[in-house]
């Protein structure tokens, strides 16, 4: 087991081996009940169905499945059964025969034992949940609540898979201890098997619902349920894993008392009575269901080995045509089928390694290339990166590699333009740490360049040396795509880990106030705080620091302005020379000018809570083009409305919605250099029948990507200094937030920029 003293890098560890798993494995037991379905010469989807549904192994590899094939699921009728229908059955018979039984065939082996257990307790949760959305449907799908509760402690069986010592150790200092799984894993490894669940949730595509009840369901999901409804499965799954604990059902591997149900019942308006009957009812179901799955089969090892026997050679002898076929496929693939593939292999959930992991396999059979390694520049102040290794057609392994201090991972000669080097010459390091065979006088090396910047780097055999300047520019081009979408997963790993590390403290040790009934503590007041999006809003730490700044400069600084602005209006009362009266009226000003500038400091930071009413789209538009209008001291201004027939009205403060428009529009008219406009206005129904969607959108001189991120910002001006304070946007910023509505800015340098608000109906 890693060091008590887990550190970043043993974590990062940890979740590359997990990251390793393509799947789960079953019991012997219940590998034998499903493939002797399998195996059926009128096999049919739903012969297997009712096993699938009861074990997480088989139901993760089936979301993947479906996910692969391109189907999906709606939200409100989730059913594995009607997706199985929909695929051939030969699919569906080759997958799952990849499909691997648990190493420990011994009934009575230690691990065999706890895997069971924890196959029990799954099975508990699931059907103690799926009872608890039958009382609160229909606002939740009953089916896919039991998956949900089937799947959520895939962390743990896949730590038991990829660890099973260390995971045992885990177990055995939980019940000397009576801790939770969560604590002792945190402890040693650094994060928790909810995590490491969330990881493997997003690789095997699971349902954002289940990937949520995964990640959370040891948080303080009433709390957070109440800003993300859709984690309310979460909830239930939370509640269901108590009571199965209570009640004896398996082993979680977690020896702390059970979360209080009251609370979570309470939110999701279930009583005392109706937990009391699930209760009851849960073990009988329990074992019914156990026994469909064949649990406690005699002689499971030995069915599962004879079926596995049967199937080898009819395995083998569609594996020789397989590759027949692939090899055929391969010498009829062009360049452009191969970035295609490549291309929608991938979405937004994947991470870098894995696309790292699926653009070195591709380009090895592509190209038909020897041994190739893909690494990924080590972030700041690191000299540890991680690498995936290609050995043959179907073998590929995630590592993690020491760059030597002093020496760039990216040698310079190409860590910003694209060139092929002799990697014998450059990365000795990284052959020193592979155990793998590099014929040096073939191995080359290329960067991944995203824009001017390498972010990682390709190394590879190169079997026919004339290849080279064959196929020079299609390395460029296939490089450079896999170079710029391995940035965009990179920056997108580092926003998740903010969200990940933002819901662990909300995790955090937290009192609870009932349980079985009775009071045991009072409820600390909180505060609300005003969050903002990432780019350019303050975070809530930082706008408490505004507010506090901004009270002690009041107190501080109102009264002796006060006195310099009345002093010099005395002595300039009294003063005779032209001069120097010239300069009292200076200090008088500018005296005036500190004060306004702490009023709008004030105003920003503790303005009015929101006096809420329904308001016409129209007659607010035209209200802040009057404003703005008076703050630039001009007549009229060139805005132009376009309010949608039969639009809403909106429930917000008018006077704050207005005063926050027409800062929008001031800013607007900044950007253009000699006119008042054009300003484009348009309000309608937008995507959601809760919000009416405003845009205002200018031609003026746009903003770049540096002055965008900065535009909310508080006394941020791109102006030169002492021609804008900046608070114009920050203001609107912080008052639509109040108002509820959400406030979003794009922008080009030269192409104008279009502010889109959203407004509450109610």
């Amino acid at each position: 087991m890693p060091d008590e003293k887990a550190d970043p890098t043993a974590a990062h560890q940890v979740e590359l081996v997990i990251r390793r798993l393509d799947s789960l494995s079953t019991l012997p037991s219940v590998a034998a009940q499903f493939f002797s379905k399998l195996l059926q010469p009128q096999f049919s989807p739903s012969a297997i169905a009712d096993i699938i549904e009861l074990d997480p192994a088989l139901t993760t590899r089936t979301l993947s499945l479906i996910h692969q094939q391109g189907l999906s699921f709606s939200v409100q009728k989730f059913s594995l059964r009607q997706a199985l229908d929909k695929l051939p059955a030969h699919i569906i018979r080759d997958v799952f025969f990849s499909v691997k039984g648990l190493s420990a065939f011994d009934p009575n082996d230690d691990r065999t034992l706890r895997r069971k257990e924890l196959a029990l307790h799954a099975l508990a949760v699931a059907c103690c949940a799926k009872d608890i959305a039958d009382i609160i449907s229909p606002r939740m799908d009953p089916r896919l609540v039991h998956c949900a509760g089937l799947l959520h402690d895939i962390g743990k069986l896949a730590l038991e898979e990829a660890m099973p010592k260390s995971f045992a150790r885990i177990v055995e200092e939980a019940k000397s201890t009576g801790a939770g799984a969560c604590t002792i894993e945190q402890k040693h490894l650094g994060l928790d098997h909810t995590i490491l669940g969330k990881r493997l949730a997003q690789k095997w595509h699971l349902p954002n619902q289940i990937t949520l009840a995964v990640w959370l369901h040891h948080s303080d999901v009433v709390r957070i349920s109440q800003s993300m409804p859709g984690t309310r499965i979460a909830q239930v799954v939370q509640l269901a894993d108590s009571i199965a604990r209570q009640s004896g059902l398996g082993q979680s591997g977690s020896f702390d008392s059970p979360e209080p149900v009251e609370q979570i019942a309470q939110s999701l308006a279930i009583n005392f009575g109706q937990l009391e009957q699930i209760r009851q009812k849960l073990p009988e179901i329990v074992r019914q269901k156990s026994e469909v799955l064949g649990l406690d089969l005699p002689n499971a090892a030995a069915t599962y080995c004879d079926i596995i026997h049967t199937t080898a050679a009819r395995l083998a002898h569609e594996h020789t045509e397989l590759s027949l076929e692939n090899q055929q496929l391969q010498s009829a693939s062009s360049h452009f089928d191969f970035i295609t593939e490549f291309l929608l292999s991938i979405d937004s959930a994947t991470e870098a390694i894995d696309i790292a992991e699926n653009f070195a396999a591709r380009w090895q059979k592509f190209y038909q290339t020897g041994v190739v390694c893909l690494y990924l520049a080590p972030q700041a102040n690191s000299q540890s990166l991680e690498a995936v290794v290609v050995e043959n057609l179907s073998q590929t392994k995630l590592v993690y590699l020491n760059v030597p201090a002093e020496t760039p991972a990216i040698p310079k000669v190409i860590a910003s333009d694209f060139a092929i080097l002799n990697a014998r010459d450059y990365v000795d390091w990284l052959f020193e740490q592979l155990d793998v065979d590099f014929d040096l006088n073939q191995t080359k090396l290329m960067p991944l360049l995203a824009g001017d910047k390498a972010i990682g780097a390709v190394v590879f055999e190169l079997r026919y040396p004339a290849d080279v300047e064959l196929f020079w520019e299609k390395f460029r081009t296939a490089t450079s795509i896999a170079g710029s979408i391995l940035d965009v997963a990179c920056a997108a790993a580092k926003q998740q880990r903010f969200v990940e590390q933002f819901a662990q403290l909300l995790a955090g040790p937290q009192t609870h106030y009932f349980a079985f009934g009775e009071p045991l503590a009072k409820p600390r007041d909180t505060q609300p705080q005003i969050g903002f999006p990432q780019g350019g809003g303050p975070t809530d730490s930082s706008l408490n620091a505004l507010v506090e700044m901004a009270a002690g400069a009041a107190h501080e600084l109102n009264n002796p302005l006060s006195v310099i602005s009345g002093r010099a209006q005395l002595l300039n009362e009294t003063e005779t020379s032209a001069e120097r009266q010239q300069i009292l009226k200076q200090i008088q000003e500018n005296a005036g000018k500190i004060s306004q500038i702490i009023e709008e400091l004030m105003s920003f930071a503790r303005p009015q809570e929101p006096r809420l009413v329904q308001t016409n789209i129209k007659q607010m538009l035209d209200e802040a083009v009057q404003l703005a209008a008076q703050k630039q001291n001009v007549e009229q201004l060139d805005v132009q409305i376009d309010v949608a027939d039969t639009l809403k009205d909106v429930f917000i403060d008018s006077a704050q919605i207005v005063s926050a428009i027409a800062n929008v529009f001031s800013n607007s008219l900044e950007s253009y250099t000699n006119q008042q406009g054009p300003i484009k206005v348009t309000a309608d129904a937008g995507e959601s029948p809760d919000f009416v969607k405003l845009q205002i959108i200018d031609f003026g001189c746009g903003m770049d990507a540096q002055t965008l991120e900065k535009a909310t910002q508080p006394f941020f001006s791109a102006k030169p200094a002492g021609r804008k304070r900046g608070m114009g946007l920050a203001y609107a910023h912080r008052v639509i937030r109040l108002n509820k509505g959400r406030l979003r800015i794009t922008s080009r340098p030269g192409s104008g920029t279009t502010v889109t608000i959203l407004l509450p109906c109610k």
